[in-house]
């Protein structure tokens, strides 16, 4: 996924597929946003909302930007002789298991603090538009708009973790997200303003800043450590429901899980977490935050025993680009991506098993000023193994601005190293590259092959498909139902750009990639399929399409 955001949760293992909508609340807002992924669920960012009429006071926010600096480190001033750490993990020393949750929650929880956010709503002049006039009903709406109409507010509850002495602050973006004013409670019933420094919606991270020094803060751990396995215990603090500081105990679930971003690295937890706990820390047993509570999976809204928490791994480098800009500032490479399928192995030369990230397409960027091609597969990362485009995006994003970075390709069977300067990508997606697209001139010529009726382009096919001017490759105009095509999803009007990694203008041109696959005694081919610009690789099967060819 040079990054393609998925329609559905990802949640890992053999897990059936769903078959029912799944809801997903951005509690701030209080908006309904349906997903198709199939088991009946709710999957709650875990703020909770809270509406009154207050007094139209706003605070404004504030950006901090600041020098950049070479290593990523967490913000503030911290000291670990000061840290909230305790010097024994509450485990006993014969079965490893806790006696008691009380001494580590007692170290802890000065630093974990209740986050209310107050946002003005505009108000209306009147019922009107929600109600008839005249109806009985528009007595109680005009009672909403508050007294003499004055602005509505509407307040959020919601957790954070203070992680240095001088009073910075981690929560979810969707706890603080529209905010006009922020307060946070400490656990020992101090309230201060809080200032924003930075967000980061693709986490889900905001970092908040209080004034003062002397709180009581607590450190990272690693979430891929050894403290963080499967079955491993962590406690998860926060303010559920506004009930006020509360504290829930359970196992790691499960680890890498994926819901719906780019860059999402989850533990999954039974710890009940409910709204409210949203921004909250989760703990192992040495009291280092392994990750922070964002999200639930559930069907009636309440905990089910089914958390998510984003890794600390992936909270702290957030963290730490948000307090040096003010915003993030990820590796971009600059290219399309997908995932090598077991089908394609055999279609792919010098490729023994599924693995890499399949380059789909490369438009101007950084990979094609360092000679990357359309049918290369990344192999690794500076020096590092590449298992899927997800680890890929990761390891670009982690991946300084600017960095020239080494990537191993497989192309034509060879291996070819690549030294790429990595772009910025927030850069880039507000540029909104386009992809690349040759053009040529069309010439009249049809054919049948592996359950496909092929044409090149013509103005009455770009019309038809409503492709656009330029188009080069071959355009499909019919399929086989019957085919391993149909079965694969290719449509009509989709565009095929190569054939066997080679491109392709004419019947001819795919007719020579079928018999040069045929001659290496392969059993599919490897065809770049594009449809509305996004370029994909499909691996047909050639023994489908023999009879065709006759």
């Amino acid at each position: 996924m040079a990054g393609q955001r998925s329609g559905s949760p990802q949640f890992g293992g053999n897990a059936p597929p769903f078959k029912e909508p799944l809801v997903i609340l951005k509690t701030l807002a209080n908006s309904i946003v349906i997903r198709p992924t199939g088991v009946a669920a709710l999957l709650l960012g875990t703020a909770l909302t809270v509406t009154q009429v207050l007094p139209s006071v706003a605070q404004e926010t504030a950006t901090q930007d600041q020098a950049t600096q070479d290593e990523a480190e967490v913000p503030g001033t911290q000291s670990p002789d000061t840290a909230l750490t305790p010097e024994e993990p509450a485990l006993t020393p014969e079965d490893n298991r806790p006696l008691s949750f009380a001494d580590l929650a007692e170290q802890v929880s000065p630093a974990v603090v209740n986050i209310t956010t107050t946002t003005v709503v505009a108000a209306n002049a009147g019922p009107e538009g929600m109600v008839p006039e005249g109806s009985p009903f528009e007595d109680f709406f005009n009672d909403l708009q508050g007294p003499d109409g004055a602005p509505q507010r509407s307040q959020a509850l919601g957790s954070g973790y203070v992680i240095s002495d001088d009073g910075y602050i981690v929560t979810n973006n969707h706890v603080i997200e529209g905010a006009d004013e922020i307060q946070v409670e400490f656990f020992s019933g101090e309230v201060l303003d809080a200032t924003l420094v930075g967000t980061d919606p693709n986490t889900d991270v905001a970092l908040l800043k209080v004034e003062g020094t002397g709180h009581p803060f607590v450190e990272f751990g690693d979430s891929n450590g050894e403290d963080a396995q499967v079955g491993d215990w962590v406690l998860a603090m926060g303010n559920p429901l506004g009930q006020g500081f509360s504290i829930s105990a359970g196992i790691v679930s499960a680890r890498n899980r994926e819901l719906s971003g780019t860059y999402d690295d989850y533990i999954q937890t039974d710890a009940a977490i409910n709204r409210g706990n949203s921004g909250g820390p989760l703990f192992d047993m040495n009291g280092q935050v392994i990750g922070m509570n964002t999200a639930i999976l559930s069907p009636t809204g309440g905990s089910i025993g089914i958390g998510f928490a984003m890794s600390s791994n992936v909270v702290k480098d957030v963290v730490a680009q948000l307090q040096e800009f003010g915003e993030t500032r990820r590796g971009w490479l600059g290219v399309r991506i997908q995932d090598v399928t077991a089908d394609m192995v055999d279609a792919i030369e010098g490729l023994e098993e599924a693995r890499g990230a399949l380059v789909t397409d490369v438009p101007e960027g950084p990979a094609l000023d360092a000679g990357m091609e359309s049918g290369d597969v990344v192999l690794s990362f500076n020096g590092e193994p590449v298992a899927d485009t997800r680890e890929l995006v990761r390891k670009v994003g982690a991946a300084p601005v600017g960095e020239t970075v080494t990537l191993e390709v497989l192309r034509a069977g060879e291996t070819v190293p690549l030294e790429v300067t990595l772009g910025r990508r927030e850069d880039a997606e507000a540029a909104a590259v386009p992809a690349s697209a040759e053009g040529g001139p069309a010439q009249p010529e049809t054919s049948e092959m592996l359950g496909l009726t092929l044409s090149v382009p013509t103005p009455e096919l770009m019309t038809q498909f409503g492709l656009e001017e330029g188009t080069q490759g071959l355009v499909v105009t019919e399929v086989d139902p019957a085919s391993d095509a149909a079965e694969k999803g290719i449509l009509p009007g989709d565009v095929i750009t190569e054939a066997g990694q080679a491109p392709v203008t004419s019947a001819e041109d795919f007719t020579t990639a079928v018999e040069a696959a045929e001659g290496a005694g392969r059993k599919s081919l490897l065809l770049l399929v594009r449809r509305e610009d996004n370029p994909r690789f499909v691996a047909l099967s050639i023994e489908d399409g023999e009879d065709d060819q006759q």
